[in-house]
């Protein structure tokens, strides 16, 4: 069983079982918590589809870590008026790992 849910304006497929990462999300590590925003559920031959989210699925999830990903290096550059700007980033994540599919 699988279902595709929605976290930070992005969608995701859940496996039972399965670990990864999402915009941060203001939760501990270790804590439990339910998403809603599921908006497909496939249980082998059958799928179903919401329009956008289909009633009364959820998903359990638990929070295994909060992280940062790789830096980004932003070089900005314009050329002959010697301009040059080095900047990095690091996007904060959730780790999710997903408990259980209820539908």
């Amino acid at each position: 069983m699988y279902a595709i849910i929605r976290s930070g304006g992005r969608q995701y497929r859940a496996e039972v079982g399965q670990e990864f990462d999402v915009e941060r999300l203001p939760y501990e590590e270790n804590e439990s918590f339910v998403i809603n925003e599921v908006l497909l559920v496939g249980n082998g031959a059958s799928t179903v589809i919401g329009s956008p989210l289909v009633e009364g699925a959820s998903v359990k999830v638990t929070v295994t870590k909060q992280l940062r990903g790789d830096k980004v290096i932003v070089f900005r550059y314009r050329q002959r008026t010697n301009y040059r700007r080095r900047t990095g980033h690091r996007q904060y994540y959730t780790r999710l790992r997903i408990d259980e599919i209820i539908a």
